[in-house]
């Protein structure tokens, strides 16, 4: 890393960061969604913490409430810093209206400067096969594409019963299972990365599914899985168990808290305890 850039400028950290494009150790922060984010808000946030983004995304479609031209300067904006832009979970969006829609609306993406186009895979009600060739037609146009994808325990079989409803839940391991698969068909497709989303796992459980994470972790690898992080806390846990080549998707107040815990120049304590 080139420590020039820093005020204090002793190379005290413990983890050398690659340089952009990263394989590891990546950050990825969300965009306007949870707050309103312009291109003056965003130009100051890189500014001064740009060397440690890899990737700046749009949630839930909020690029399509916004100007065109202001979209596009926020692009530009990242780009300028050596940072990917990510669509975010809106394709499942534009699927409903039917497929012939989701070509239209990569080549938008496109011209819009996004990188990257993701695809909450929980959320299409489609067949594999179908998922596959949205994946090769991302990859076409020339983007990187990323399937998000969930943990859920109490998900029912695909058979129901003969009342039509489901006679048990899915067990977790076969759920895990189907998980790790889709993953890996995914890759195998053309997929740049694999989006573990937080649902299930440390959001909206009584306690945190160490024990799955570590399942995926162990079979899909860390260079090919991003981890959703909302909470300080679960940053912590990550970097803590994982080391600081885990990559992770975070609030974009969270930069320095993950950096500061990645480089080691500040201890792993704050949180443990929870």
């Amino acid at each position: 890393m080139d420590w020039e850039f820093r005020s204090y400028s002793f190379p005290s950290a413990s983890y050398d960061k690659p340089e952009k494009p990263r394989q590891h150790g990546m950050t990825e922060i969300r965009g306007p969604y949870f707050s309103v984010m312009g291109p003056r808000y965003l130009e100051d946030i890189l500014e001064t913490q740009g060397h440690f983004v890899d990737v700046l995304k749009f949630s839930g479609g909020t690029f399509s409430l916004m100007p065109k031209e202001k979209v596009k300067r926020i692009t530009a904006l990242a780009h300028k810093h050596g940072i990917y832009v990510n669509s975010g979970g809106w394709a499942e969006h534009i699927l409903k209206k039917g497929t012939p829609f989701f070509s239209q609306y990569v080549q938008e993406c496109k011209d819009l400067g996004f990188d990257i186009v993701e695809l909450g895979t929980d959320f299409l009600d489609m067949e594999e096969p179908e998922l596959m060739r949205l994946i090769r037609l991302v990859k076409n146009a020339g983007l990187q594409v990323k399937p998000e994808l969930a943990f859920e325990t109490g998900r029912p079989p695909l058979q129901p019963d003969y009342t039509g409803k489901p006679d048990k839940v899915r067990p977790e391991a076969e759920e895990l299972e189907m998980l790790i698969k889709r993953a890996e068909r995914c890759l195998d497709a053309g997929a740049d990365m694999i989006m573990v989303e937080a649902q299930g796992l440390t959001r909206n459980v009584p306690s945190w599914r160490t024990d799955i994470l570590a399942d995926i972790v162990c079979r899909l690898g860390l260079e090919r899985t991003m981890f959703e992080a909302q909470e300080p806390s679960v940053i912590e846990w990550f970097l803590n168990n994982y080391g600081p080549k885990v990559n992770l998707f975070v609030n974009h107040s969270d930069i320095l808290e993950v950096e500061n815990l990645r480089s080691g120049t500040r201890g792993y304590s704050r949180y443990m305890s929870l």
